[in-house]
């Protein structure tokens, strides 16, 4: 952190530096690409800690290259992942001053780290830059609404075709999901056991509504399919 602290801190004042944005391919518009960051680029290998639960929220980040998990550890141990931040995404944004969640890197990861002030700053002097934190702010609370019913209301299958949708959507190639995260990582985010998440995967190859490449690389060979499953 010390490191990180040190890094952050030689980029000036926002106000006053040059600041160029950090471009994102997407299939639509994405508000994360309007802000227009400074900040230090910080490489992390995979499952390093890129803060923990409880930390002071002093930063803001934005993936690069890789993928980043955030979760919690319940008291029984059991861990829960609320979401996977992929290229492009902007996660670490609180209400509060401290991080509710633990995230880390899913695989060798590249990430923008810029200064909460900074961006607080720059949200009162442009518009643009307030409408942006505000849009993504709402789709974390989408994403997490979307998050809770699918946990309390869906059974395995339906689970695994919404992830598998949700990750399509999120993908630039279309039908085809290359995966960075492993089966364990999928099955504490959907609340299931990696033994279910495994055999669903088999039972919905075997339906033809994807295709198994590789462990990590999956086609989805029925897409109207997989939408019925998840209705």
């Amino acid at each position: 952190m010390r490191t990180l602290v040190s890094t952050v801190a030689k980029l000036g004042n926002p106000l006053t530096a040059a600041v160029s944005p950090i471009s994102v391919a997407a299939q639509e518009h994405d508000p994360a690409s309007d802000l227009q960051l400074i900040g230090a680029t910080i490489p992390y290998a995979r499952n390093t800690e890129i803060f923990g639960e409880g930390e002071a929220a002093e930063y803001i980040y934005k993936v690069v290259r890789g993928a980043v998990r955030t979760h919690k550890l319940l008291d029984d141990g059991r861990r829960q992942i609320g979401a996977f931040h992929l290229p492009g995404d902007v996660f670490g944004l609180e209400a509060g001053v401290t991080h509710r969640f633990t995230a880390e890197a899913v695989a060798d990861s590249s990430i923008i780290v810029t200064k909460r002030s900074w961006l607080m700053a720059l949200a009162t002097q442009k518009p643009e830059v307030a409408r942006s934190l505000w849009t993504l702010t709402a789709r974390e609370l989408e994403h997490v609404q979307d998050l809770m019913l699918t946990l309390g209301r869906k059974n395995a299958v339906q689970r695994v075709a919404a992830f598998l949708l949700e990750m399509e959507s999120r993908s630039n190639c279309e039908k085809v999901i290359n995966l960075p995260m492993p089966r364990q990582d999928i099955a504490d985010y959907l609340g299931l056991t990696i033994e279910t998440v495994s055999r669903t995967f088999t039972q919905l190859e075997s339906n033809s509504a994807i295709e198994l490449q590789t462990s990590r690389r999956v086609v989805l060979r029925n897409r109207e399919a997989l939408k019925q499953m998840n209705s």
